[in-house]
Formats: structure tokens, C-alpha cells, sequence
């Protein structure tokens, strides 16, 4: 079996042609809370992503893989190593999945291709997750996936409410 491959999904390099579900997703404002995105993505802004990023996670810090589903070939979500550090060998995960494929068991899926790939081929040794605590279907999600909780950074993130914690989940080889 392939590394990044199971029966249902393979993780890949992102493509020219993803560049419309790219822009549904990064302008999703329900979505903003998560992430760092504080304006709307253009058309353009994305497209020069797409041509431009390396996928090499050496040269970028980051490694940004699409989730497809094997049986439709359909784009159905996004998996990120960033903020990726050679030395001590650690990088934080990201995970995206289409409203439409969410438990589905495609996002565990994912974080298991994932995992194996950062710790058997990249060699990294500690993988992690910042997640609001008030996200309790990815705080489920990384346990599930053999994440541990570690720490909580006291209002670390602003939330429509004001601010709010977060939890530190990591998965060491």
C-alpha cells in the first residue's frame, strides 16, 4: 500500500484545477475561528499560491496535502504540516474536511495517513495540534487518533465572545 493512500482517500499535492473548492473553503468565514485568516482569499491571491508553493516542507516549513476520496476522485479536504522545525523534529497539524464528508471517518483517515508519513518518512518525531476548547469534535478527533492532551494556552485565540483557550494536543513517535 502507498504511503499517502489507503482504500477511501490519498493525500496529494494541491493542482491547478483545485483552485475553486481552495476558494470556498478560504473564504468560509464560519471557518476563520480556526485558522488565521482574518480577510477573504481572492481568485488571484490563490491561484499564485497554487503555482508557487514548492511542496517541499524543508523549503516552505509547511507541507499542504488535499484529501480525495479514492472512489470519485472529488477534492473533499485539506491536511497541513506547518510550522515545521527540522531540529527537533516537530510540526503542527491542520485538517480541513468538507462539510459534506465530515463524519465520515475521513479525517481520522487522514491524520493516519498523515502520521505515518511525518514519522516513518520525514522522520519527524512529535506531531501537535492547537485546538479550542471549545471544539469538542477536534479535541475527540486527535485523542482518537493518539493525541494527547498536553497543556492549555489561557485565551490564546480571539472569539466572537472575547477570547478563548486553547489545548495543546501532541503525538510524539
Amino acid at each position: 500500500m502507498e504511503l499517502l493512500k489507503n482504500t477511501e482517500i490519498r493525500l496529494r499535492a494541491p493542482e491547478p484545477e483545485d483552485l475553486d473548492v481552495f476558494y470556498r473553503w478560504e473564504n468560509d468565514t464560519e471557518l476563520w475561528k480556526y485558522g488565521a485568516t482574518l480577510t477573504p482569499y481572492s481568485r488571484y491571491d490563490l491561484k499564485n499560491y497554487l503555482a508557487s508553493s514548492s511542496h517541499n516542507i524543508y523549503r516552505d516549513n509547511q507541507l499542504r496535502l488535499m484529501i480525495e476520496q479514492l472512489s470519485s476522485g472529488c477534492t473533499i479536504g485539506i491536511i497541513d504540516l506547518y510550522d515545521f522545525e527540522p531540529h527537533p523534529g516537530r510540526a503542527a497539524v491542520g485538517i480541513l474536511v468538507d462539510r459534506d464528508f465530515r463524519n465520515k471517518k475521513v479525517a481520522s483517515q487522514a491524520i493516519e495517513l498523515l502520521s505515518t508519513y511525518a514519522f516513518s518518512f520525514l522522520h519527524i518525531h512529535q506531531l501537535y495540534a492547537h485546538i479550542p476548547l471549545s471544539n469538542a469534535p477536534s479535541l475527540s478527533l486527535f485523542e482518537k487518533n493518539g493525541f494527547v492532551r498536553s497543556g492549555v494556552l489561557k485565551d490564546w485565540i480571539s472569539a466572537p465572545e472575547g477570547y478563548e483557550d486553547v489545548v495543546i494536543m501532541q503525538k510524539v513517535n
